[in-house]
């Protein structure tokens, strides 16, 4: 089978693309699909993505955590946002987190009305969540979150890094997927220091979070593909 590979460069184009056969790859790098990844990876039984914050509310009283972010910072009243500090071993372990964010949780709920299956990516899982990617036999379409609606660099640079990777056993792609890869190979070297030119990383810079910008662009720490079942995200089975 001839399988294809999409970049889709901000959620606002998605309705442009025949999802319902491919898999649909949800990317949020700063930071909320690398803080879904680490939660997987750290022992969460499962992640609910919500679009709202009002959302978050319907599930209060019922043991599971609360997380809500909105323009970088928790929202008041929330047990975290998306800082994947917040998604360590001690604190998610077992439990079932609750999360909405500007960006990341939108473009879930977008995804998942048509995909053939929505799975999440980050540079923390990068490796395992291509040779997967590889290994099954559907088109991709790497679905960047960007920001409220407009394109994004980081976003676009791990759609880049998984092309490059997945170039091999694919025969056709767009020129979004072209245009990511060029940018993932200019920047490859040190995607922090490119990142520095990025919009995004300046309002990060302002709420003074440049740990977790440096924890989201490590490369394969964890050995998890979180995939969405129902309404919530598990980690997917790996034989």
């Amino acid at each position: 089978m001839e399988r294809k590979i999409e970049v889709c460069l901000t959620p606002a184009l998605l309705d442009l693309y025949a999802i319902e056969e491919s898999i649909v790859v949800v990317i949020d790098i700063l930071r909320a699909t690398s803080s879904m990844v680490y939660g997987i990876h750290n022992g969460a039984k499962a992640i609910i993505p919500v679009s709202q914050v009002e959302d978050c509310l319907n599930f209060k009283g019922l043991n599971y955590l609360l997380a809500a972010e909105r323009n970088g910072e928790v929202v008041e009243g929330y047990d975290f946002g998306n800082s994947p500090f917040s998604y360590t071993t001690e604190k998610v372990q077992g439990k079932t987190i609750v999360l909405t964010t500007t960006n990341g949780t939108k473009a879930l709920h977008m995804a998942r009305s048509r995909a053939h299956q929505v799975v999440i990516g980050s540079f923390l899982n990068l490796d395992i969540l291509c040779n997967w990617l590889i290994s099954q036999d559907q088109d991709v379409l790497l679905l960047c979150a960007g920001w409220k609606d407009q394109f994004n660099l980081e976003d676009t640079l791990f759609a880049g890094a998984v092309v490059s990777r997945l170039r091999a056993s694919f025969s056709h792609f767009d020129d979004s997927s072209v245009a990511a890869e060029d940018l993932y190979a200019l920047a490859k070297s040190d995607v922090r220091t490119y990142l520095t030119k990025s919009s995004h990383s300046h309002r990060l810079a302002a709420l003074n979070i440049e740990e977790d910008v440096l924890f989201c662009l490590q490369l394969n720490i964890c050995e998890v593909i979180p995939i969405l079942t129902g309404d919530k995200l598990v980690a997917l089975p790996l034989a």
